[in-house]
């Protein structure tokens, strides 16, 4: 499965929503330097949808806000 990802680094509480058009909008709190919000979003991903992190990969927008992940079954 593949989903539409907006982060939002460095933000005060980690949140996930859902906007009206499918995207996932994840407020992260790890600042985006050294990959550090890029893992904590794979966290946040894996423990949303009940998989283990090395099942979540980012497939496009490394290091953009917007990004395209690959959720493997």
């Amino acid at each position: 499965m593949k989903i539409s990802v907006k982060v939002k680094p460095k933000s005060k509480q980690q949140k996930i929503e859902q906007n009206p058009e499918g995207v996932w909008i994840i407020h992260l709190k790890s600042p985006p330097i050294d990959g550090k919000a890029n893992q904590e979003l794979i966290k946040v991903i894996a423990d949303k949808f009940k998989v283990k992190k090395s099942q979540v990969i980012i497939k496009s927008g490394l290091s953009s806000h917007n990004k395209i992940i690959e959720i493997e079954d």
